[in-house]
């Protein structure tokens, strides 16, 4: 995972996630690795053969990664160029193992039912965005995932929410893991306990976390509630995966892939690390690299096999974002109220406070999260947003100045 998901919840997406060998030899046939040079050859696929980087065919790859139960494969949320090359994983998979089951981080498990729909056909492009609640679970640009979901579409290929509520990972992170009964955590069982390296990879990332927005380390707690949050994560997403897992005996047995941010997935301490709690141990994890400085970085057992994209991608531009986590007011209740208002952001700088009630943008009325994440994604560089905002017994007028493109 990137550091794009937990922005929602005030929390940077550290994960390290996993690497787990590929089930057999990295080629097959007459075919055989060839010494990576120097990371220079982009559209290529590399793997370690002990600790030597090597080039790979990837006819034996894609064989090899199709022969697993599950297949992660990762991402940068925002980077164009990762998509369009899982779309050509995920094609080249389908052609090997039609009986092809996609899931996907950027789904919670309440929206599965729409994601039925919209591989059956019955709902327009417009219709799924909307039911899925994009703007309010995602949040970043729909294009980007677009083509992913038509596949799927075409080939009446199922689609399987992995996610869960973000209401959920936030109790669980400003109140721990046992804090939160287990009516309200969604399905999700006991996350198992984390390697060692991913606890302390967690708390290094946990302290700049705490650096970035200016707060001195807290108590022990704390820490343990930023894991208990990650960590519910990866385990929401493995019992999806494992769910679509067919038993051995079973005479269907789909591939079940899984599409995430690259952190859920590195060296084994994500989703890989539970789905093996969870009694399924045959998973391949694909990541993408650049020619550049990741691949000269990369290490045995952070995955399967590399994919070297030809240079490193620019991000898509960032969205313009207020910097605040949300949430559906009270029954009766104007507006949608603010729940935290990060450092530095234009929230801040604008003077909006946590518990503060959006109630009008623009002389509208809100009426809710969704609304106003659309409302800020559309607001054009250089430009003023008006807001009506209640605070306490006052309503206040507060003005966002979105600052101009450099």
């Amino acid at each position: 995972m990137t550091a794009g998901c937990f922005r929602r919840i005030g929390l940077a997406l550290f994960l390290t996630g996993a690497g787990v060998a590929l089930a057999g030899p990295a080629a097959s046939g007459a075919e055989r690795p060839q010494p990576a040079q120097a990371c220079s050859e982009a559209g290529r696929w590399l793997a370690f053969d002990g600790k030597r980087l090597l080039g790979v065919p990837a006819g034996g790859v894609l064989a090899d990664a199709a022969a697993n139960e599950v297949v992660l494969i990762g991402e940068q949320h925002d980077v164009e160029d990762h998509h369009r090359w899982q779309l050509q994983v995920l094609a080249a998979l389908h052609a090997q193992r039609p009986d092809l089951v996609i899931g996907f981080e950027m789904f919670p498990r309440r929206v599965q039912p729409v994601l039925d729909r919209w591989v059956s056909g019955q709902l327009s492009l417009q219709d799924f965005f909307a039911q899925a609640e994009w703007e309010k679970v995602w949040n970043f640009p729909p294009q980007l995932y677009l083509p992913l979901f038509e596949f799927a579409r075409i080939n009446r290929i199922p689609m399987v929410a992995l996610n869960v509520d973000q209401k959920l990972i936030r109790a669980i992170s400003e109140k721990g893991g046992q804090a939160v009964p287990v009516a309200e955590r969604d399905g999700v069982g006991r996350a198992a306990s984390p390697p060692a390296a991913y606890r302390e990879f967690l708390r290094e990332m946990h302290l700049a976390h705490l650096a970035g927005r200016n707060q001195a380390p807290g108590r022990q707690g704390s820490f343990e509630n930023f894991l208990d949050a990650q960590l519910t994560w990866d385990r929401a997403m493995a019992e999806a995966l494992a769910r679509r897992v067919a038993p051995a005996d079973s005479p269907q047995r789909p591939l079940v892939v899984g599409i995430m941010g690259s952190g859920h997935i590195r060296f084994g301490h994500g989703v890989a690390h539970q789905l093996r709690d969870l009694g399924v141990t045959r998973v391949a994890s694909l990541l993408p690299a650049s020619t550049k400085d990741e691949c000269r970085s990369l290490q045995p057992g952070l995955a399967s096999a590399f994919f070297l994209l030809p240079e490193k991608p620019q991000p898509a531009p960032e969205p313009p974002r207020l910097g605040v986590t949300l949430e559906e007011g009270e029954k009766g209740e104007m507006g949608v109220r603010i729940v935290q208002v990060s450092a530095g952001s234009l929230a801040e700088k604008s003077g909006l406070l946590a518990a503060d009630r959006i109630v009008e943008m623009a002389g509208r009325p809100v009426t809710g999260t969704a609304e106003v994440l659309a409302a800020v994604r559309r607001q054009p560089p250089g430009t003023w947003l008006p807001l009506k905002v209640a605070r306490k017994d006052a309503q206040l007028e507060i003005l966002v100045r979105f600052p101009a493109r450099p």
